[in-house]
């Protein structure tokens, strides 16, 4: 009901964003799936967008249409999400995906977890902040922070080497 009110108080005064943390964090899961529908219909009812922020992949794949995704802090990739989550191009969000549990005890993983622990985000390392952890990491990795790239309409990345996954 908290989570509800909280709604009600944003729409209020009829905005055009609503910023969404972690909306359904605290809700179970009847209720969670209660929240949700609502709030897909409050945006194609009332044309709201959403920031929704959140660390639930599996939540944000059945509200979002367009995903970014965040390592410390840095955006390291932004796109559609049918295609982010089909084709990712930054070694964390392959990361991110491959750790989804996926409902099939015959399943085996085929990659392997990032190694190592996340840095410190007080002190986040230099250039990619995931180079620490990153599997496919070069020399400039470690020295220069990559930019946001257009590799595919729509699908940005900031990974010195993503054109390799396309």
């Amino acid at each position: 009901m908290r989570q509800r009110a909280v709604l009600a108080r944003a729409l209020i005064t009829h905005p055009d964003l609503i910023v969404a943390d972690e909306p359904i964090a605290m809700a179970d899961v009847s209720v969670r799936a209660l929240l949700l529908k609502l709030m897909v219909q409050l945006q194609r009812d009332l044309k709201l967008t959403y920031l929704f922020i959140t660390h639930d992949l599996a939540t944000a794949k059945y509200i979002c249409d367009r995903i970014g995704i965040l390592y410390l802090g840095r955006l390291t990739e932004l796109g559609p999400l049918p295609q982010v989550y089909r084709k990712p191009l930054h070694p964390y969000t392959q990361a991110l995906l491959e750790a989804v549990p996926v409902p099939n005890p015959e399943y085996r993983r085929t990659t392997a977890l990032p190694k190592g622990e996340i840095p410190n985000p007080i002190n986040p390392p230099s250039g990619c902040r995931f180079h620490p952890r990153c599997p496919i990491a070069r020399e400039i990795c470690s020295v220069d922070e990559p930019i946001m790239r257009e590799l595919e309409p729509n699908h940005f990345v900031a990974c010195h080497f993503a054109e390799q996954f396309l």
